[in-house]
């Protein structure tokens, strides 16, 4: 039966808690270790547009996210760590420096002898060590004292009077212990304290608090903050106000409606800084729009939020560094609560609120009031309310400045330099290991890509040598290979595309694209929209100067013709998009080639010789027929055998 004690000393208990505390702080401390120094590295200046705002912008970006080495350093994470390794330091000195307790005893060690010595051997021995650690023939050294030297001599007198009794150097031997066999002892990381009788309250009392208050608070908290929050990580309020909002003839203005009033669902209300210039300055700018826009709202966050949305999209100073990180931090939440907007949008399989949930997203980047096409707004030197007129093409108008010789014409051909368009290579559909498109098949949207400089002319890739070389072997077995892979984008090395022209964001953007599939007649989006990243510049060196991308989706379930659009929607760019029409073309399973139809029936049809081929003719079906010529070239040549065996005999 085994015998079971506390842990009087506390040294098991402490032993337990450096283990959980090192478990604790040593990725804690590695990841913070890696903060600080990364914070003190010198980030490198990232490749985008060279026109002057996007530097100073990208200047600040990176002096922000650097920062000082103090403010990484002092933060309570930092001082949590520190705390905890002083504690796991002075546990680990409590425990270097207190005794054993559940130490053995042994003689034979204390001797320095080994179990099994004879008695002589032993007397022997004691007598050798008698004349060495004898206190009358000990000179106490620095670090010794009088004591120190007598207990040692008293521990081998005790340790030479054991081993000369025969019953107790034998208990010794045998199961290590003077007394012989004992009981099984195993000891407790608890101290006796906590399980004596005049505790009892306190200790129950703490381990109710835990487990009955503490622990269901943390995991109601995780439990109720999730379920508040959907996937996309938006309030759920919010999701619903996204999809009550919503109707199938949405535009831009009703959508960014909708979108402004989701803020008193994730942003508290804030009442600091006086907003009500900056409104003014809103409101004599855009007039009776402004009124109908603050009609439309009746919560103080909602509010707040239209104010700041509107001071980016005209580019109004706040007059307030407060205000300003408001306003920075409103306008870097914009992206999720959008993408959320264009998942519910794109649910419900309407075309039109999609299409304006995507196009948000370039005024937003370019500070740009939507609904208003502006496309010079996005040069340097053009304010977005500008009172001129309409541009459709800004190669003419960075052409006209030029000619006019305006000061606005070196930034603003930088900037127009910088700007890219997305070319649409070749776009067709395939289905995988068939030459038709069957109903209820899995169809794949296969998007050949590429950027163009806007100041280049446009290629007609009707026309030219990629279209030339893409059926060719080598180019389908590359397509046919990455069809059956799992990945939305072509994998190739596509190098660094640079920051996107975006002076008026507060961070660093790449450019993107949204791929729509969509049958415009009925408004509906055919599938869910795909987003494109990472598309390469042309560069006529390479073989394949595009990449692909894919969508996939499942056929209609009856035969026809579906004559549909697919759209490519800038994300960064305002005009920066683009669309093809496009044919997908539904056969029946029956309609296949003659060539085809020829090579199953060959594939299927029994031959002629064989039992299956005998069992099918018996039954009336087809069968191929054995070749005739060589039984008649075997018959011929056994005639003119038998022919040569009479003649010999003869």
């Amino acid at each position: 039966m085994a015998n079971y004690h506390y842990d009087e000393a506390g040294n098991m208990a402490a032993y337990f808690l450096i283990s959980v505390l090192a478990i604790i702080l040593v990725p804690i401390t590695l990841s913070t270790v890696i903060r600080i120094v990364e914070s003190t590295r010198r980030p490198q200046d990232p490749k985008g547009c060279p026109c002057a705002l996007c530097i100073e912008r990208r200047r600040q970006i990176l002096a922000q996210t650097r920062g000082s080495p103090l403010k990484v350093i002092l933060t309570k994470r930092t001082f949590s760590v520190l705390l905890g390794w002083s504690i796991v330091g002075f546990l680990a000195y409590r425990v270097a420096n207190t005794q054993d307790e559940n130490k053995v005893y042994n003689p034979f060690d204390i001797l320095g002898i080994s179990a099994g010595t004879s008695e002589k051997e032993i007397k022997s021995h004691f007598k050798k060590l008698s004349k060495l650690y004898h206190p009358d023939k000990v000179k106490a050294t620095v670090n010794q004292t009088i004591e120190e030297i007598e207990k040692r001599f008293v521990d081998i007198t005790k340790a030479y009077k054991a081993l000369t009794d025969d019953t107790i150097r034998r208990n010794y031997e045998l199961y290590g212990h003077p007394d012989g066999r004992q009981e099984m002892s195993m000891g407790i990381a608890i101290p006796s304290w906590v399980v004596e009788g005049k505790n009892n309250i306190w200790v129950l009392g703490t381990y109710a608090l835990l487990v009955g208050g503490v622990l269901p608070a943390m995991v109601g908290k995780w439990w109720f903050g999730n379920r508040g929050r959907t996937k996309e990580g938006v309030n759920a309020n919010t999701a619903e106000s996204f999809w009550k909002g919503l109707t199938e003839t949405s535009g831009i203005a009703e959508v960014g409606k909708v979108f402004v009033d989701a803020f008193r669902h994730e942003r508290p209300t804030k009442t600091g800084g006086d907003l009500h210039k900056v409104e003014g300055q809103i409101e004599e700018r855009l007039g009776k729009d402004w009124s109908e826009l603050k009609s439309s709202l009746v919560d103080g966050a909602s509010n707040r939020a239209l104010v700041l949305l509107y001071a980016h999209f005209l580019r109004l100073e706040l007059g307030s560094k407060a205000l300003s990180e408001e306003q920075k931090s409103l306008l870097l939440q914009t992206p999720l609560l959008l993408n959320a907007y264009l998942s519910i949008a794109s649910a419900r399989n309407w075309l039109a609120p999609t299409l304006a949930v995507m196009r948000l997203h370039a005024y937003l980047a370019q500070a740009v009031v939507p609904g208003r096409r502006i496309l010079q707004a996005q040069l340097p030197g053009f304010a977005p309310d500008a009172a001129t007129d309409e541009v459709d093409d800004l190669s003419d108008l960075v052409r006209q400045l030029r000619v006019t010789g305006d000061e606005r014409t070196e930034e603003a051909a930088k900037a127009f330099g910088s700007l890219a368009c997305l070319e649409v290579v070749d776009m067709r559909f395939k289905v995988i290991g068939e030459r038709v498109v069957t109903p209820s098949s899995i169809v794949f949207l296969l998007v050949k890509l590429r950027l163009r400089d806007l100041s280049s002319s446009p290629v007609d890739t009707t026309k030219s040598e990629d279209v030339e070389t893409e059926d060719s072997p080598v180019n389908n077995g590359i397509d046919e290979k990455f069809l059956h892979s799992r990945r939305d984008a072509e994998e190739i090395e596509v190098g660094d595309t640079g920051f996107a022209h975006a002076p008026y964001w507060p961070g660093l953007r790449k450019p993107a694209w949204w791929l729509v599939l969509a049958d415009d007649k009925s408004n509906r989006i055919v599938v869910p929209p795909l987003k494109i990243t990472d598309v390469p510049r042309s560069d006529p060196s390479k073989e394949r100067n595009y990449r692909c991308y894919k969508l996939q989706f499942q056929a209609p379930p009856n035969v026809g013709l579906f004559t549909w659009k697919v759209y490519f929607i800038s994300d960064t760019f305002i005009g920066g998009e683009t669309y093809r029409d496009i044919v997908l073309k539904i056969d029946d399973v029956s309609v296949l080639n003659a060539e085809e139809q020829h090579l199953e029936d060959e594939i299927s049809d029994p031959e002629e010789d064989t039992i299956a081929g005998q069992m099918a003719a018996m039954r009336g079906g087809s069968v191929k027929r054995a070749p005739v010529a060589e039984e008649d070239s075997d018959d011929s040549s056994t005639d003119e055998g038998d022919e040569d065996d009479s003649s010999d005999s003869d």
